[in-house]
């Protein structure tokens, strides 16, 4: 696990609020503690930090509610542990967000993807050693000279989208982000099946078969 994990490297300028209260996220929170207890979100306890996060859009523009910074130590996260990104400004490396909980390190990577493709509805960064080591440079992979939630990362997604056809595999790996992958869909169910179609080989039990 690289040891900036879980350092937000943007400016973060959160306002503590409730969540919205139009904005539905039983099904983010069922997904994060299902990958949960399969280990792809949680915590590394000799870093002590947290890792993998996950999204859902808001609505049509690029807004979006995402798993809180530091809060992969939770076994059942709930809203309390959400972030609600109004705004991503790549650009300027600027997060905006409001809600119970500041967003995730990785929101830059989140809001990149929303903005490359309108008909994305959720998306997943997990952390799993032999999954990230079996599909490095078979599947899109980042450069490994640049970090996660960075400006060049965003861009690097955009790369990825000309030179390695992730509008079709939606799924990434981060060469530079120790054990990070992302994947995403126009549904969350989507997100799901797209990770657990590389995933389920390794794992005792699919994804859905859990409590």
């Amino acid at each position: 696990m690289m040891k900036d994990e879980g350092v937000i490297k943007f400016n973060c300028r959160w306002t503590a609020t409730p969540l919205p209260a139009d904005i539905s996220c039983g099904e983010l929170l069922t997904t994060r503690n299902k990958l949960f207890r399969l280990g792809g979100i949680g915590y590394d306890a000799a870093e002590q930090v947290g890792y993998g996060n996950i999204s859902i859009r808001t609505n049509a523009d690029h807004a979006f509610v995402i798993s809180g910074t530091q809060t992969g130590h939770i076994p059942v996260l709930t809203e309390a542990g959400l972030s609600c990104v109004q705004q991503a400004d790549i650009a300027t490396n600027t997060v905006d967000c409001t809600g119970p909980a500041k967003a995730s390190s990785e929101s830059m990577t989140h809001a990149a993807i929303y903005q490359l493709f309108p008909q994305v509805t959720a998306v997943i960064h997990i952390h799993h050693k032999a999954l990230w080591l079996s599909l490095m440079h078979r599947l899109p992979t980042t450069k490994a000279s640049i970090g996660y939630g960075t400006t060049a990362m965003a861009n690097e997604i955009t790369r990825l989208v000309t030179e390695e056809n992730l509008a079709v595999k939606k799924i990434l790996v981060m060469a530079g982000h120790d054990d990070g992958i992302i994947c995403f869909g126009d549904t969350m169910a989507e997100a799901e099946k797209v990770l657990m179609q590389y995933w389920a080989e390794m794992l005792p039990h699919p994804i859905n078969a859990l409590p």
